[in-house]
């Protein structure tokens, strides 16, 4: 072998993890990379049986796609994080991982030392970060355009779905979508066969137990019961007893008393968590109770917060009159769907909800329009905690611009980790402008330009016409929490992936105890 042969293949042998996984995160961001943008394309992934999902959705395509090789693994992992943090912004952060771990690759393989490429991300993100969050324009009210704008771009332009969320978002109001725990995307419902609507209330997909009990019930008290709606139990051993036989006849007349306070006080709606005993039932359908069973915890809980009743336990019921009045709440409408199967509790008394209801025509598309749907929820809620910033891929290059400042005040080789940041800030524009079908290095140079030259972070290219026009003038805006969550997320795992030198396989446990 020559000797320029064998200097050739030395980074390759030196470099050999850091490479295998900087192709793994490159393979990553080619599945995801074509759906950014207005001009996005759609994915089909098909599993071993022929099933297929269509989607555009950054985070449901890793989440489907087989996936063995580690690194990939960790991009995954960190969009999930993403997406279970913010809700949306999937894809932007994977492509800014995928950014990141090329350049600080392409900057080791040239002789950069891995500490000094690290050192320098961390400045470059450090300024980045606080770049971005300087540019954010708060969100003043629910009644801004801005909102509608924000639904529109991150549901995909589906006008329909902008229109649902944002009414939603204005249905619960500032205060709950500000506050901690709750996510507007969770008001997200699609179903087949269903029309568009957004509506104060909730839905539980059960139906009554018995065709005989009522369907349509109106200004009804509430009643939930976190339990089981039975009679204590009584063990086994002790029913074969004189005593214990006694004791479980006691035990069902009490609850039939006790139940009867279902009666005496007007409950005609109980939501139950676990199961109905055959007596509970019979008397219920008899007083012309809706019961709906084995109803989901996170359901039972919303409707615990609407009405404003409060879950008790079976035990509850023994309570007097006055203090179970006090625990139950009040609605002024729940009723059966029939068509949908599914029961609608309608103007609470306790705290505004919103549901919003998507309809799709077909079974193979109610996933997708709920992702758009939630997505869109998720991004309207995260505008109005921290504000908007322009959208196209534009206030990601002038953050680069301002990396570009900080890395020529950077002394000694971190200038070069600055510079991996200041690149990766540039993969989103020059995608979206990719997938319009432009060319990205001219695009790129002539927003650059046209952002120094006007001093506007703001401006970026029509994906219609290709022409440098203002963002938010044209309404294109994402929520600036969602732009941060990403790019701070993308500068961990990339630095995670690019100090692993080595890779080595586990050995495997099961055969470990073998060997003893």
């Amino acid at each position: 072998m020559s000797t320029k042969a064998a200097n050739s293949s030395e980074p390759e042998e030196r470099f050999s993890a850091l490479i295998t996984n900087a192709n793994a995160v490159r393979a990553i961001t080619a599945a995801v990379e074509g759906t950014i943008g207005p001009k996005g394309l759609d994915t089909m992934l098909v599993d071993k049986f022929g099933d297929v999902v269509i989607t555009n959705d950054g985070v449901t395509i890793l989440n489907l796609m087989e996936v063995n090789h580690p690194a990939a693994k960790m991009i995954i992992n960190m969009a999930k994080s993403q997406q279970n943090e913010i809700g949306d912004g999937t894809t932007t952060a994977t492509i800014l991982a995928g950014g990141l771990v090329a350049a600080g690759v392409e900057q080791v393989v040239k002789g950069v030392p891995v500490a000094r490429v690290i050192e320098g991300l961390r400045i470059g993100m450090r300024q980045a970060l606080q770049t971005l969050a300087a540019n954010s324009r708060p969100v003043e009210d629910l009644d801004s355009e801005v909102l509608h704008q924000v639904a529109m771009v991150a549901g995909r332009e589906n006008g329909d779905i902008a229109h649902l969320v944002v009414a939603a978002a204005k249905l619960v109001g500032l205060e709950k979508l500000r506050q901690n725990g709750f996510l507007l995307a969770d008001t997200i419902m699609a179903e087949e066969g269903a029309e568009n609507e957004v509506f104060q209330g909730v839905i539980i997909n059960k139906a009554p137990m018995t065709r005989h009990m009522p369907k349509d019930l109106s200004d009804l008290r509430v009643l939930v019961v976190d339990d089981a709606l039975e009679p204590e139990e009584v063990e086994d051993e002790a029913l074969g007893t004189d005593a214990g036989f006694a004791r479980y006849l006691k035990l069902q007349e009490e609850f039939k008393q006790n139940l009867s306070k279902v009666r005496d006080l007007g409950i005609k709606l109980v939501l139950v968590d676990r199961g109905v005993s055959d007596a509970a039932e019979e008397l219920l359908t008899d007083w012309g109770v809706m019961v709906l069973q084995r109803v989901p915890n996170k359901e039972l809980l919303q409707v615990a917060e609407h009405t404003g009743a409060r879950p008790i336990k079976r035990t509850g019921l023994k309570k007097s009159e006055d203090d179970l009045a006090k625990v139950t709440g009040r609605a002024a409408r729940a009723y059966l769907d029939e068509k949908l199967e599914h029961v609608r509790i309608l103007q609470g008394a306790g705290k505004p909800t919103a549901t919003v209801l998507v309809g799709a025509a077909t079974a193979e598309i109610v996933g997708e329009r709920e992702r758009i749907a939630k997505d869109a929820a998720s991004s309207v809620q995260a505008a109005v905690l921290q504000g908007i910033v322009p959208g196209g891929g534009a206030v990601e290059l002038a953050v680069a611009r301002e990396v570009e400042k900080t890395r020529q005040d950077t002394r000694g080789m971190p200038a070069y980790g600055v510079k991996c940041v200041e690149e990766a800030l540039q993969r989103p524009f020059s995608q979206i402008v990719l997938n319009a079908g432009f060319n990205p290095l001219e695009k790129l140079g002539d927003v650059i330009a046209a952002q120094v030259e006007t001093g506007k972070d703001s401006l970026s290219i029509d994906c219609d016409s290709g022409e440098v026009v203002d963002m938010l003038e044209k309404g294109v805006v994402d929520p600036a929490m969602v732009k941060i969550h990403a790019l701070r997320a993308a500068g961990e795992v990339a630095e995670a992936i690019l100090r692993i030198d080595t890779i080595i396989r586990k050995r495997d446990e099961d055969a470990r105890e073998h060997e003893f």
